[in-house]
């Protein structure tokens, strides 16, 4: 396990903290991933998020080597001593004067395993296909809603049609197949591993306009992040229901899909 913070910038280790937060507060995006025994779950879905958006945002490809590297010795992979390590990792694409790749590794984090709690609010993510740094807002709105005893805020249009967390998406299961909700949102890299899944296990999906009063009705409503999954409990003063068979089957459709070593494609 990481036991303090490590951080490569540009493939070297970083010594200055003040460098760190110069790059990873500027202009950017990121990618964020659980690493245990030095593996990784959907490596190349994370260097195709972090491609797609460098080309995006800075109209150039991303140095998909120099990402693999830098997680790498963040990680002491290159150590040679044992299988590696468990931990939280960043990887962060930023321009400051140039262009860097940022890699932090932390302590690993696991997910929740009590029903979530949600405040629903008002808000959407600027280009929210990308995950990008200046994430105030959502950091804002998250420390809001636990002051008022909730777990993560739920983000909706003015119409209160709901997109996505603050930090997760969201998705429903009626027993036959997942609904996520249709509007713009961050594609996560856990949802899409679980599309995986479902569709190995022959489980449909699809996307639906969502509201907070059509939650009720599911057996398992559940949220997705880089830790995993966990199911929904509440939502504001709508209570849901946690059908754990449902729950276990959705976590398995995510948990089944396979760690990789975290090499070069």
């Amino acid at each position: 396990m990481i036991d303090i913070e490590r951080t490569v910038i540009d493939g070297k280790l970083a010594e200055a903290p003040e460098v760190t937060l110069a790059v990873s507060a500027r202009y950017g995006h990121f990618t964020a991933m659980q690493v245990r025994q030095g593996r990784v779950r959907g490596l190349d879905r994370h260097l195709d998020r972090l491609d797609r958006a460098t080309e995006e945002l800075f109209g150039r490809p991303l140095d998909r080597a120099l990402v693999v590297d830098s997680i790498r010795s963040a990680l002491g992979l290159d150590s040679g001593l044992g299988a590696g390590p468990d931990a939280s990792v960043r990887v962060y694409v930023c321009e400051v004067a140039q262009l860097h790749v940022l890699v932090t590794a932390t302590a690993p984090v696991e997910i929740a395993t009590t029903p979530q709690s949600l405040r629903s609010v008002r808000y959407q993510r600027f280009l929210p296909h990308i995950k990008h740094t200046g994430g105030f807002p959502q950091g804002y709105l998250g420390r809001r809603v636990e002051a008022e005893g909730f777990d993560e805020a739920l983000l909706t249009t003015d119409d209160g049609v709901i997109s996505e967390g603050s930090i997760t998406n969201l998705g429903c299961y009626d027993g036959n197949r997942v609904i996520w909700p249709d509007a713009p949102m961050l594609h996560g890299i856990t949802m899409q591993l679980m599309e995986a899944g479902l569709t190995r296990a022959g489980v449909p999906y699809e996307s639906r306009v969502l509201r907070v009063e059509d939650l009720r009705d599911f057996p398992a409503v559940f949220l997705t992040n880089s830790r995993g999954v966990v199911p929904v409990g509440r939502v504001d003063d709508v209570t849901l229901k946690v059908d754990e068979r449902a729950v276990g089957r959705l976590i398995g459709y995510f948990e089944g899909m396979p760690w990789e070593k975290i090499h070069h494609s």
